[in-house]
């Protein structure tokens, strides 16, 4: 695995799991838990040590599998990022979606909790009030925000005691808007920016991209692990490609142990 500063202590795995769309979009499916709990465990075993969730995926439903898999590995050899609802943003419903999300995932603690989207209603203040009271009492370890812009997540640092260390926003080849502003701002705050949707919803991999093609076949690489690369060559980027079978498991971990040519990356980006 290769890894990212989160702090000048901590470092975080530059490549993860996302579980978006597992158990269930906004309501619970179980129909397929099978084959998502075989993903995670098959994932974990492989290095893919960090899984990112959210108490809006499937209703809760994503941290249980989550928790399924994690009881049978070392709690301190995992990454757990997790996220509270928008419509949850106060003082108290922060510290209790906080205790239930931990229930669902069997953990004491989450690694990295996140504000999941911006709610204009909401007191910020009390927010971050409630994040850094979740940080004193071990209940989670680092706190972040996600969908932030540069100045909004600037605007929530100044109510928090503690730092943001991370901004989990949309970004891929196909999706540039980090680049306006949010990625300098990172890069310059020391903030990891967290790729979610790294792949387009599978898009990328579907509008066979002639230079992306060329790339990939250069470095004897599938355009997918190209386009993860892409992300995960700079500074402050991570990413967390979601995979729910063995073989797409096994691609996205070919992103590993190489890096793009600045010549790569200069056509990548032109194109």
């Amino acid at each position: 695995m290769e890894y990212k500063d989160l702090t000048e202590k901590e470092k975080i795995p530059a490549l993860g799991l996302g579980t978006w769309h597992m158990g269930g979009g906004f309501r619970p499916d179980s129909s397929e838990d099978g084959k998502y709990l075989e993903a995670i465990d098959y994932a974990i075993g492989k290095g893919l040590t960090h899984l990112d969730t959210a108490e809006l995926y499937g209703d809760g439903h994503a941290e249980e599998l989550v928790g399924q898999v994690i009881k049978n590995f070392e709690r301190k050899n995992l990454f757990i990022t997790s996220k509270v609802s928008p419509v949850h943003l106060g003082y108290e419903t922060i510290l209790r979606s906080c205790e239930a999300s931990r229930k669902r995932l069997g953990t004491d603690y989450i690694d990295l909790y996140l504000v999941h989207w911006p709610n204009p209603l909401a007191s910020m203040k009390n927010a971050m009030a409630a994040f850094d009271k979740l940080v004193e009492t071990g209940s989670v370890r680092f706190i972040g925000l996600s969908n932030f812009s540069a100045g909004q997540f600037a605007a929530a640092q100044k109510h928090a005691r503690n730092k943001l260390v991370c901004d989990q926003v949309r970004y891929s080849l196909l999706d540039r808007r980090p680049e306006k502003e949010l990625l300098d701002f990172c890069e310059k705050e020391k903030i990891i920016l967290t790729a979610y949707s790294p792949l387009a919803e599978g898009r990328l991999a579907e509008m066979k991209i002639e230079a992306l093609a060329q790339v990939a076949k250069k470095h004897g690489k599938t355009p997918v692990q190209v386009a993860l690369r892409w992300l995960i060559d700079k500074p402050a980027v991570i990413t967390i490609p979601k995979a729910s079978s063995k073989e797409h498991i096994d691609e996205i971990l070919g992103t590993l142990g190489w890096q793009l040519e600045k010549e790569d990356q200069e056509r990548l980006d032109k194109a």
